[in-house]
């Protein structure tokens, strides 16, 4: 039998989530349609006020390797890629891609990615490994990233470099192992969470060093709440997870001292 994380991958969709994200999108789709031409984007648009899903419609009319998913309301990073998951896994496609709408993943890093998803069940494209690298952040937001993943790397013991990375490509496999309708994270908590569940699983993890380049236009996602979430969920599951080795590991003593 064909190994399944080795298997080739013949159909990718590439999920692209949108709130006000009109003067990037045009440019973001471009790319990957000259970077990954056999792969299929799907807009994920949350309704935004300022046309992103009107424009959307107007590309996939010209491609029909554009696909776009209308929402209603705008309900965050985590809902929006839990809706393309789902369109990915019914439409019957290999793999999905994660990637931001501004342009600070690089779709012409796409091609290694998966590459690395051949032997893989979830490729992150990683900041924090050797190789990667952060352009015009300022300090702050850099000491976040590292902080964050320090931190739930600590907690966690999970080993990934940078688990709050949101260029990913996850096999379809993959994705339906994870118990996605139990997710309710958003922001990077929602990267964290799925990494987490992925590591829980068993699943193969891969790190790929890339490029990350801060936005030219538009406006940041990133909020307080987003942050204030993060350290809610990540502490929580991290205090689970310790109390459930200590548990397991007094029961080992006990069972030796009664051996």
């Amino acid at each position: 039998m064909t190994d399944p994380v080795r298997a080739r991958l013949t159909r990718v969709c590439v999920l692209v989530p949108t709130y006000n994200e009109r003067e990037n999108l045009r440019r973001i789709i471009a790319r990957v349609r000259a970077a990954v031409p056999e792969a299929d984007v799907v807009v994920l648009d949350d309704n935004s006020p300022d046309g992103t899903g009107q424009l959307a419609d107007a590309i996939a009319a010209a491609d029909d390797q554009v696909r776009v998913l209308h929402r209603a309301h705008k309900e965050g990073l985590g809902a929006a890629y839990l809706a393309g998951f789902d369109y990915a896994l019914r439409a019957g496609y290999d793999a999905a891609v994660e990637i931001d709408a501004d342009g600070s993943h690089k779709p012409e890093q796409l091609r290694a990615l998966l590459a690395a998803a051949e032997h893989a069940d979830l490729v992150i494209g990683s900041r924090w490994v050797p190789g990667g690298r952060v352009v015009n952040w300022p300090v702050h937001r850099k000491a976040l990233s590292v902080g964050a993943n320090l931190y739930t790397r600590v907690l966690l013991g999970m080993p990934v470099g940078d688990a709050t990375a949101g260029y990913r490509v996850y096999r379809s496999q993959a994705l339906r192992r994870l118990d996605l309708t139990t997710v309710r994270s958003q922001g990077y908590c929602f990267q964290v969470d799925m990494t987490w569940r992925a590591v829980r699983a068993g699943l193969r993890v891969v790190e790929v060093p890339i490029e990350f380049v801060e936005r030219e236009m538009g406006t940041s996602k990133m909020s307080s709440d987003i942050v204030r979430e993060s350290l809610v969920r990540i502490t929580g599951w991290g205090l689970s997870y310790r109390r459930h080795q200590l548990r397991s590991g007094l029961t080992r003593l006990r069972r030796r001292g009664t051996a």
